[in-house]
């Protein structure tokens, strides 16, 4: 659960940081506030784990399904508009509300299909399928929240941009270094489990714990 927790959260923030490299206001220089955009981070890795939290109860399903995705799809919301403050403009940042609520609606119903798909089917195409969900869901989030926010330059803005690639690629390295090691521990994990049931012979589905040493069969 905690693995998952910091996935999902990295995969917030690194969907997001990469969207806002692409991200220009005309010809004005941008930049980012470094805690404000890494607060956004654990806020998206905070409230993923309350939500697989609720979705991992045993009792009432249901009630668990739509929690988990009520409290994913705003916490997606809230890291998106957190890292929004740390944008460093010369300009007045305004929001539609309106389209604030329905990006945080849309990362509501998504979160609540995803979590759904992945608690009601176990096998690997419903893993695949929720993590499109989820992650289809979450850029359609942040366009949507984008789609809504204006930005009035001040006349003495300047006309010399730079580009927020160089600004915000350093932020990045360390989140996806973290979420690619947690790839590989997941990855590697079946096979280790594999390998122990073959070096002491044990099965799927045997739970009783004890060692058994491996005999290899010897046809004579």
């Amino acid at each position: 659960m905690a693995l998952g927790s910091v996935a999902i959260g990295i995969g917030i923030f690194t969907m997001h940081v990469v969207a806002m490299i692409g991200f220009s206001v005309g010809e004005a220089e941008i930049g980012y506030d470094t805690l404000t955009t890494y607060t956004s981070l654990l806020v998206a890795v905070g409230i993923s784990a309350v939500a697989l939290f609720l979705v991992s109860l045993r009792r009432y399903a249901w009630l668990a399904v739509l929690g988990g995705g009520l409290a994913l799809g705003l916490g997606v919301a809230s890291s998106h508009y957190v890292g929004m403050m740390g944008m460093r403009v010369a300009g007045a940042v305004r929001y539609d509300q309106r389209l604030m609520l329905i990006s945080a609606a849309v990362a509501v119903v998504v979160s609540a299909a995803a979590l759904l798909c992945a608690r009601r089917v176990r096998h690997m195409g419903a893993s695949l399928a929720a993590a499109l969900i989820m992650g289809l869901g979450f850029v359609a989030m942040h366009y949507t929240g984008m789609a809504g926010m204006t930005v009035s330059l001040y006349s003495d803005a300047g006309a010399v941009g730079s580009s927020s690639l160089g600004t915000l690629t350093p932020l990045l390295i360390g989140p996806v270094l973290l979420l690619l090691l947690i790839a590989l521990f997941v990855s590697l994990d079946p096979m280790m489990e594999r390998d122990g049931r073959r070096k002491w012979g044990t099965r799927p589905g045997e739970g009783t714990g004890e060692k058994l040493e491996w005999i290899p069969f010897e046809r004579r």
